[in-house]
């Protein structure tokens, strides 16, 4: 392995940020109210404006505007206020389709024109470049957005917490924006449709049965949360009720119901996940009733899907992301390649008709066994996965012969571990392909990466239109 000794100021990221030690301090009350020109967005699709020098984050402005804003908390070095009244309106602003799209996440920018969204994607890759200043980073050519045709009814998974009201309404659908106060939602223009139908029929079904609801401030009831998952090209969708407990009442009438009501569900599984934590989903899942998993078609592959499984949530989309991964590893005959943060295995095999090889490795055992089926259901032997971490495996590789000519990473929003980093520089892969859900640590990570890799280029693509996440799939080769 190459003898790689990390730089000494590596990951000192302090001097790519803003220097606030002379920001002014101003009065400013909550619930005072100010006129406000908002100059940019931010990276999470609020207005920022200024005032009194101090930067104002306010949600659901869009650049340019005026408008009367009401503060809703103050900082050492910052305000964060609501729109009171827009005095002049940005003429990109349009009507969201969803009324509740300023309160919950996932809909940050509804009220902004599609064609302006795609920009403002490209704009904060470059927001996040400037940031972070990695190697060359004047001179990347980062490359317009690519869009959907029609940017509505894509998610392929609703995850809705469940709550009862105090007249024993059931109701399912998301916490406004920084509380623990659920928004029923019986429509969503994000979902797909099957998904809301299948999850506002289980939710009269539990009230119905009169099943267990959780209680947050009592930790006490049992179904927390429902999560569908519907497959776009195959028809098959997918239920899992999360509960507190390994007992779900009713279940057989549940189960009866459902098979009933909602033939297109084809699985129904149960994940326990008990008492209160952050954490949607436990360690623990039970088969109920159908399959085991659902079967979704990306690229004309088979994959089966597990309850707990990582898929990308636009399969529109997914396709047209794993095309530009493909296209940025530009693969030869008789290389191999190691799909880091591998999941289910949708991006190595998509390339293993090409590859030598295709070795991945994930932390969840129940995605290594589904990617392990997906390579066996689709024919191919020249892809293998492995449980555990890029930085624990890949050195074992290394020292048993095998060097890989091309990784690929498609890191959770934290991006990479430093110790993966370390790792890659170590193993020094000709090709590096990133696929980032998460411009700001991108950016972040370049840094430590362009020491050893050159970027070629950064082509974002709108995995989640009408809100703010930007995915990206960067190119970088050996210097």
């Amino acid at each position: 392995m190459k003898n790689y000794q990390p730089h000494q100021n590596r990951r000192r990221n302090d001097r790519h940020r803003a220097d606030h030690r002379n920001t002014p301090q101003v009065e400013v009350t909550e619930g005072q109210r100010f006129p406000l020109t908002i100059k940019r967005m931010g990276i999470n699709g609020e207005g920022i404006g200024y005032y009194k020098r101090m930067a104002v984050f306010v949600p659901g402005a869009l650049t340019g505007e005026e408008a009367v804003v009401e503060v809703t908390s103050v900082a050492h070095r910052y305000l964060r206020a609501k729109v009171h009244r827009i005095r002049k309106a940005s003429p990109h602003r349009v009507t969201p389709r969803d009324s509740y799209a300023d309160t919950v996440g996932g809909f940050e920018l509804e009220h902004l024109a599609y064609p302006q969204q795609l920009q403002f994607k490209r704009d904060i890759v470059i927001q996040s470049l400037e940031r972070y200043q990695p190697r060359g980073f004047k001179d990347y050519d980062v490359r317009p957005t690519l869009g959907m045709d029609h940017p509505y009814e894509y998610r392929n998974k609703a995850q809705f917490q469940v709550r009862q009201t105090a007249d024993g309404t059931v109701q399912a659908g998301l916490y406004a924006e920084r509380s623990h106060d659920l928004v029923d939602l019986p429509t969503c223009s994000v979902q797909m449709p099957v998904t809301m139908t299948v999850m506002r029929a289980v939710v009269q079904m539990l009230q119905d049965l009169e099943v267990p609801i959780y209680d947050e401030d009592h930790n006490s009831g049992i179904v927390k949360t429902l999560v569908v998952r519907a497959a776009a090209n195959t028809d098959d969708v997918q239920l899992t009720v999360i509960t507190n407990s390994q007992k779900l009442p009713h279940k057989h009438q549940l189960l009866l119901r459902i098979a009933d009501e909602l033939p297109q569900v084809t699985s129904v599984m149960q994940n326990i996940n008990p008492g209160k934590t952050s954490l949607i989903w436990g360690d623990e899942t039970r088969h109920l009733a159908g399959e085991t998993t659902i079967t979704e078609k990306l690229g004309g592959l088979a994959f089966k899907l597990s309850a707990r499984a990582f898929l990308q949530l636009n399969p529109a989309q997914t396709e047209v992301l794993y095309d530009q991964a493909k296209n940025a590893l530009d693969l030869q005959p008789g290389q191999t390649l190691v799909d880091a943060y591998s999941g289910v295995g949708t991006i190595g095999l998509t390339l293993a008709d090409t590859a030598a090889e295709v070795r991945g490795m994930d932390v969840i055992p129940e995605a290594v066994a589904d990617a392990e089926a997906n390579a066996q259901a689709n024919g191919i032997t020249n892809a293998h996965y492995s449980v555990g971490t890029a930085e624990d495996l890949l050195p074992q590789w290394a020292v048993a012969g095998f060097r890989p000519d091309a990784i690929v990473v498609d890191p959770p929003r934290t991006g990479l571990a430093d110790t993966l980093m370390d790792t890659i520089l170590a193993v020094h892969p000709k090709k590096l392909v990133y696929i980032s859900c998460n411009p700001s640590t991108l950016a972040k990570d370049l840094v430590t990466l362009t020491e050893d890799y050159r970027v070629d280029y950064i082509q974002s693509v709108d995995m989640m239109p009408q809100t703010a996440r930007c995915e990206a799939v960067v190119k970088l080769s050996r210097r």
